[in-house]
């Protein structure tokens, strides 16, 4: 939704900074000076006792000289309430009394249908939990008493009873003058194929509301009473409300849980959730009747940036969690990962706090392990690994599964971790049996002199023969890598100038940024300001180009524009000369998305070649050096190009002397000569 201009400032006037942060933190009162707008208190981002979080009030501006969040009072409500930017808008408003602007009359007409489905299933929630009490949800409500709800907890979770029937809640409905539209719009009814009237889709089940992260009752959940029922969980189908790949159970008490510092807690199901919830894990969430998809992983890491994932000790749970592994690989990014607590054999979170307490979960949630052990040991547990062609199967797996992740450096990481796992498997295992966890048991070495490897010294870096690793990128960077243009000092000047060139292109003619959408997501930042400007080039710039530099001021301060479009090598562009010109931008941006993608597929071939060297080159490696050294061609003729247009000087030179020795030292080890 686009705000018109002066919309945010007259929300920013009407509220008061220090009303708004008053409501979650004590002020210092020997520190502070209220009737100056200058106040202090302990920061409510991080634990601390001392009063190093200053609210200036008549400028509008929050700043913690401890862990140095800063923002003003849409940011503080964002970061404390775990709400978007427009939801934070919102919120505001309302408590300042000001009307939110009104879409157009195409976004009015459907957000008022919405409105009306959202309506319809308030009315079903009602109903469903009037049923509950009567005479037919006898069962219904032994059935929660065994699984230790009692009345509080029912009202809490607002849980109801479906009652047999085919159109019972169809006549509820339509006796309180709910269209037939609706009610088949909101999916609580299903057309009949008989001609007669439209029957009920829930019947003779419990059911659980599902809320949005605002709170609407968007759909419902459904729990069997009869066993014989072939489905024993049934989700309402997909509406204009609901899309259950893109929301998740308890999400709004959850988000807010998480705000004050608990651990976000994925578990499978609805009694799940209520049981961990009531037993103290306040949030914890649950898919919404299918395995975790990309949309909600991304929905997992705006509330947490290392969610817990609680799977059943079984078979089905285990593979989800390894589903989930194949599908989070790619999209991780710097501090944002997942772990896994899996529940005994044969239990589920419900289960396992009903037998042993709260405290057995915490304490599984407390050894939850990474990612990246789960992932071992998936590849290694139960397999025997006693002939080189099973090792290196193991090591042909674990390569391509690594190579999913974008990020370099996390594959970096992941490379390490590997490596050592194995190191940790194979030594002193010439049979290469994997026990629990991938564990090597017994044999007498594996690398011993004739064969494989040579093992590893603790206080060595690499491997005592000096080989390289028998994988992944070796634990130190050799003296070629280290001078690699992407893994240099030097390497992280290059694409933070470019960088900067195309953000700047985007701020200065915002109208491109929708075309190159796809190229912004996956910048990979080396720098946190560019990374959080990149945010909020994809958050505003689309939908809301018109305050974009507001958006960014507000965020980043005042000087944050200023900064970036002086620097030399930007302030030279043609495009910060020109802004608005699209076709400029969309070239601009398109060469230096190009510079990025070749300098980082550049590094990547070396780093590649490097493991593969083994003495001798054959043809296959020659030819790669080859592609490397035309793709290394390409990006120094494109980076002399920019010096003769641009000036970028003494830096730029460098760059491409350090780029030329460490693929000249790489040659020469090898003995090639390019032709």
């Amino acid at each position: 939704m686009s705000l018109p201009p002066g919309f945010l400032d007259e929300l920013r006037t009407r509220v008061s900074l220090s009303d708004v942060v008053g409501r979650k933190v004590m002020w210092d009162q020997r520190k502070s000076q209220p009737g100056k707008g200058d106040l202090w208190s302990p920061c409510p981002f991080h634990h601390e006792k001392t009063a190093s979080f200053h609210v200036d009030d008549r400028k509008g501006f929050y700043y913690c000289f401890g862990c140095h969040a800063k923002g003003d009072a849409l940011k503080f409500v964002q970061e404390t309430e775990n709400v978007s930017f427009m939801e934070a808008v919102e919120i505001l408003a309302g408590e300042a009394g000001l009307e939110m602007p009104k879409r157009d009359p195409k976004a009015a007409e459907k957000q008022d249908h919405r409105s009306q489905l959202a309506e319809v299933m308030e009315l079903a929630v009602r109903f469903f939990r009037l049923q509950l009490k009567t005479q037919a949800a006898t069962e219904a409500r032994a059935y929660l008493a065994r699984r230790g709800l009692g009345g509080e907890a029912l009202e809490r979770w607002e849980i109801g009873f479906a009652p047999e029937g085919w159109q019972i809640l169809w006549d509820a409905l339509k006796g309180k003058g709910v269209a037939d539209e609706l009610i088949l719009g909101a999916g609580l009814a299903k057309p009949s194929n008989k001609g007669s009237k439209p029957f009920d889709t829930f019947r003779n089940r419990i059911m659980f509301p599902i809320r949005d992260a605002r709170g609407r009752a968007i759909a419902f959940g459904g729990r069997a009473m009869d066993p014989k029922d072939n489905a024993k969980y049934l989700n309402s189908p997909e509406t204009e409300l609901f899309d259950k790949g893109r929301n998740l159970y308890n999400h709004g008490p959850a988000r807010a849980a998480a705000g004050r510092g608990t651990p976000l807690v994925v578990a499978e199901g609805y009694m799940d959730v209520i049981a961990l919830s009531e037993a103290g894990f306040a949030s914890s969430v649950a898919p919404l009747g299918t395995a975790v998809t990309d949309t909600q992983l991304q929905l997992l890491w705006r509330i947490s940036d290392e969610p817990i994932i609680a799977l059943d000790g079984d078979t089905a749970g285990v593979r989800a969690a390894m589903r989930l592994i194949d599908m989070a690989l790619p999209l991780l990014e710097a501090g944002k990962s997942l772990r896994f607590a899996v529940m005994p054999e044969g239990k589920d979170p419900d289960d396992l706090i009903r037998a042993e307490g709260p405290g057995a979960v915490q304490t599984l949630l407390d050894q939850a392990i990474p990612m990246v052990r789960l992932l071992w040991q998936r590849e290694t547990e139960g397999r025997v690994f006693d002939s080189p062609e099973r090792k290196a199967a193991l090591d042909k797996t674990l390569r391509e599964k690594i190579k999913l992740i974008r990020d370099p450096s996390i594959r970096q990481h992941y490379a390490e971790d590997i490596k050592e796992l194995r190191y940790q498997l194979f030594r002193g295992n010439r049979g290469g049996q994997s026990g629990p966890g991938g564990r090597g048991q017994g044999g007498s070495g594996y690398g011993q002199r004739g064969g494989g490897y040579q093992s590893r010294s603790r206080n060595q870096g690499g491997f005592r023969d000096g080989g390289r690793a028998p994988w992944g990128l070796p634990p130190t960077p050799r003296a070629t890598t280290r001078s690699s243009i992407v893994a240099s000092n030097e390497g992280q000047d290059f694409a933070r100038m470019r960088e900067a060139v195309i953000l700047a292109t985007a701020v200065t003619t915002p109208t491109v940024i929708p075309e190159f959408e796809i190229n912004l997501e996956r910048m990979q930042c080396v720098d946190a300001e560019h990374a959080h400007l990149r945010d909020l080039l994809l958050r505003h710039g689309i939908d809301a180009p018109e305050r974009l530099r507001d958006e960014i001021a507000h965020a980043l301060g005042p000087d944050a524009l200023e900064n970036l479009l002086s620097l030399r090598h930007v302030a030279i562009s043609p495009c910060v000369r020109k802004p608005g010109d699209l076709e400029m931008a969309g070239l601009t941006l398109t060469e230096e998305f190009a510079k990025l993608e070749s300098i980082a597929g550049l590094s990547a071939e070396l780093a590649e070649a490097e493991e593969d060297l083994d003495g001798l080159a054959d043809e296959a490696l020659t030819w790669r050096l080859r592609q490397a050294a035309e793709a290394r061609n390409r990006a120094v003729r494109s980076e002399n190009e920019d010096k003769a247009t641009y000036d970028v000087g003494e830096n730029g030179a460098r760059l491409n002397r350090d780029e030329r020795d460490a693929f000249g030292a790489l040659l020469d080890r090898i003995g090639f000569t390019e032709k």
